[in-house]
């Protein structure tokens, strides 16, 4: 049965000034995981001048049922993304970027040049913006994974997204195991990139789950975690099993801390570039 959202997950209507200036300079000729995602802050975020910018198209290759992102085949890729992405971030003045992207399944290695590509471009024209970067599984493919750490992100992230039990119905497609193994390569390839990953809760699970869920984190030395409500973008999608209080996020909040997370934000509107740049300093 459907439930009734709670008052706290009110949110701004987009209005303001850099609203409106981020959305021109856009133009449909960039995205960002902040519209194609729905996401609850895009009026918070972009009023700040921040955006999370998605590369590799607007289409994802894999069907997830918690996900907004649209399915099926994508198009080429723009090989001037990388260029136009750095303009934008110079034009912006942004001194954080985060960059993510649909999975890309048809690509021989999954993206990750782009990824490397777009770093490389970011650094080039504004040296002195720290880069933050939310990637795909990339199938496991550890010479895709080398290419994106070697061009040295500030902070390296991957999305476990849901908790263990929910993978055969939420992400089908996706390895629970396998995302650990990603974040643990990371830190093993270079200690001083910040790893991160990030989860929404509300979809069935068990809040020992989710205990379960920080502990392999920390296991693999993660050192920021993100945890948010799970809101159902569509009809089509996973309903809503629990609308998790404010309370209970903060006791999560400081479960995490305790066990070790360098960074942990929490809290119904949270999604994992949620202030990325003051949960990484």
């Amino acid at each position: 049965m459907r439930q009734l959202k709670p008052l706290w997950l009110k949110v701004k209507i987009p209005s303001g000034q850099n609203f409106f200036r981020i959305k021109s300079l856009l133009n449909n000729q960039i995205h960002t995981i902040c519209q194609e995602a729905r996401c609850p802050n895009i009026a918070e975020c972009w009023e700040k001048g921040t955006a999370t910018f998605l590369i590799l198209g607007d289409t994802c290759t894999r069907y997830c049922s918690y996900c907004n992102v649209k399915t099926g085949t994508p198009e080429k890729i723009g090989i001037d993304e990388p260029k136009r992405i750095a303009a934008l971030v110079n034009k912006l003045n942004l001194n954080y970027a985060v960059i993510t992207s649909p999975t890309r399944d048809d690509l021989e290695d999954g993206g990750a040049e782009i990824f490397a590509e777009t770093i490389r471009e970011i650094k080039k024209t504004k040296n002195n913006c720290k880069i933050e970067v939310l990637v795909p599984d990339f199938k496991g493919n550890t010479s895709s994974i080398a290419k994106v750490l070697k061009e040295e992100p500030f902070v390296f992230g991957h999305n476990l997204e849901v908790v263990e039990s929910l993978f055969p119905k939420i992400r089908p497609h996706g390895n629970y195991m396998l995302s650990l193994k990603i974040l643990k390569r990371a830190k093993e390839t270079n200690k001083y990139i910040l790893t991160k990953s990030g989860i929404m809760i509300g979809l069935g699970e068990e809040k020992e789950e989710i205990l379960k869920l920080m502990q392999d984190l920390r296991k693999v030395k993660c050192d920021i975690f993100t945890i948010g409500q799970y809101l159902q973008p569509s009809e089509k999608h996973h309903i809503v099993k629990k609308y998790y209080s404010p309370t209970e996020f903060h006791e999560l909040k400081q479960l995490g801390l305790s066990l070790g997370f360098k960074h942990v934000l929490a809290g119904p509107l949270v999604r994992s570039s949620y202030h990325a740049e003051e949960i990484a300093k």
